[in-house]
């Protein structure tokens, strides 16, 4: 091959890399300073929305099966959480049906989230007495006790809280009403406020789920 026809090529697909290169680092730099899109807005059906995903305070408590279980047992799944307490004579028996409705209505494309009961009264809530709460609602159902203070930390971690008092020799416990939706990072990603609709915590679910794994791909990953 003639030198001059080869020094002409060898220039062509120098040229063609250049290019090439030129491409890439401009789609690369384009998706690099892509801005996030906002958090979904869903106060309409009383969802809220975190931006970025809120840590748990850290905790070691017990499931309904005795287990131990720690912040980072959160991970890997979306879960509902919820506090309250098995006497509980009104909110929430209404709350945990209202969850196990959730459940049944989820779509199949969906991730399928745990649902936890997190305890308000540990002194009479024993794993065995939660096994016995949650497992009537469903297998995804679970519930934490343990030590007062860390489910208050806990609980706090959540926008959440709960007191004892006392009324005619009966023990009465006041806490929030509200659901936390956990993402599988392990972080409070969404509150979700009474009066809870099933219907529209599905909604809320998927398009958080949705917004989660355009975003934050790692967050939503289950």
């Amino acid at each position: 091959m003639d030198r001059s026809i080869r020094l002409t090529l060898i220039t062509l697909l120098l040229v063609i890399m250049l290019i090439f290169g030129l491409v890439v680092g401009r789609q690369v730099l384009v998706i690099g300073n892509e801005e996030p899109a906002p958090a979904p807005e869903l106060s309409e059906i009383n969802a809220y929305v975190y931006e970025q995903g809120r840590e748990l305070a850290n905790f070691e408590l017990v499931d309904e099966h005795g287990k131990t279980v720690t912040r980072e047992s959160l991970r890997g799944q979306w879960t509902f959480a919820f506090v309250g307490y098995t006497n509980c004579p009104d909110i929430c028996p209404a709350a945990m049906a209202s969850l196990r409705r959730t459940n049944n209505l989820l779509p199949d494309h969906l991730p399928q989230p745990e649902f936890l009961l997190i305890t308000a009264d540990p002194e009479h809530d024993t794993p065995e007495k939660l096994r016995d709460y949650v497992g009537f609602f469903g297998d995804d159902f679970h519930g934490l006790t343990g030590d007062i203070e860390t489910l208050r930390a806990l609980a706090r971690s959540m926008n959440a809280v709960f007191s004892h008092r006392q009324v005619d020799g009966e023990l009465l416990v006041d806490h929030s009403g509200h659901f936390t939706l956990i993402n599988p990072e392990g972080e409070m990603t969404a509150v979700l406020q009474p009066p809870h609709n099933p219907e529209n915590l599905v909604k809320a679910y998927e398009k958080i789920y949705q917004w989660a794994r355009a975003n934050h791909p790692r967050a939503s990953q289950s």
